[in-house]
């Protein structure tokens, strides 16, 4: 595995998860169409200010929209005022065209890929079928970043576990093999209790391993599209989070009100917990990220 210490000297983002002050990222999703990636570029020049630690754009369900994630990304390690992590997934992709991608983001100037495995073209649930010519695994894909050379990887770890994995041991082992493999740090799946968070960090360093683990943020502004996204990844809606949310669903206001409270309550908890950062799932919009950042920042958080 690679010194940590000498890795943070060179590579900004483990710089800044290494910092005193949390380091803050944004995600985004894919957009359809041009008009959604025009809504896109609006938001990220609305979150600029706020000087992300860096910025990702994600895959769409099952690998789709690859070629647009991948021209987003090289734009903004060209014209924005932040580093991009590139998503890769292994999703319907040999491993000669994942190389290309890994040496096309180096020449754009994207200096940091998110490995992942990806999810089945049948969804999540689906049976993992790899390509012929592909890979089946995301520590496959961390290998092949360091042989291609000029990129720091992430990859994904789960407070919940990963669907797949055969309980909450197993699935930390398998996030210490990838850091052991060369990941740099993990981005973690989207989850409620802060708990869960403390659970992963704990287990991953009773196995010797100091990888840095951002967790993920998703507040609830609209119940039944997070709720569907929690039960496709895998995460559980808390019974203690729905009684607070349930009441107001007839109020898409105060539901998005009250989703913006219990996540900036959580992100306070995660913080004071000796989370190294926070990454937001910005859906592409920025107000309620930068409403949750602004309170962070006006109580000293972040």
């Amino acid at each position: 595995m690679p010194d940590t210490d000498d890795a943070a000297r060179e590579d900004p983002i483990l710089q800044a998860l290494a910092s005193d002050r949390p380091a803050v990222s944004f995600e985004f999703f894919p957009p359809k169409d041009d008009e959604g990636e025009a809504q896109l570029w609006r938001t990220i020049d609305d979150l600029a200010p706020l000087e992300p630690t860096f910025v990702s754009v994600t895959y769409g369900a099952g690998g789709t929209s690859q070629d647009r994630t991948v021209r987003i990304t090289e734009r903004i390690a060209r014209e924005a005022p932040m580093p991009p992590v590139g998503h890769l997934t292994l999703v319907g992709q040999s491993r000669g065209e994942i190389e290309t991608v890994l040496k096309q983001y180096v020449a754009a100037g994207v200096r940091h890929v998110l490995a992942l495995r990806g999810d089945p073209a049948g969804g999540p649930r689906a049976p993992w079928e790899p390509h012929p010519d592909g890979m089946s695994h995301a520590i496959e894909l961390v290998e092949l970043v360091h042989e291609v050379g000029g990129l720091s990887v992430g990859v994904a770890a789960f407070p919940e576990g990963h669907p797949d994995a055969d309980g909450l041991d197993a699935d930390a082992d398998v996030l210490v093999a990838k850091a052991r493999a060369g990941a740099s740090f993990a981005i973690s799946q989207l989850f409620f209790r802060a708990d869960d968070y403390f659970g992963l960090v704990r287990r991953v360093r009773e196995r010797g391993c100091d990888l840095p683990i951002v967790p993920g943020i998703m507040p609830i502004l609209n119940l039944k599209q997070v709720a569907r996204m929690a039960e496709l990844s895998g995460a559980e809606m808390p019974r203690e989070v729905l009684d607070q949310i349930e009441p107001l669903a007839d109020d898409p206001k105060a539901v998005r009100a009250k989703g913006i409270d219990l996540a900036t309550e959580l992100c306070r908890e995660l913080i004071a917990g000796g989370a190294p950062g926070l990454h937001f799932m910005t859906l592409n919009r920025s107000p309620a990220t930068r409403e949750i950042f602004e309170r962070l920042r006006a109580d000293d958080v972040i």
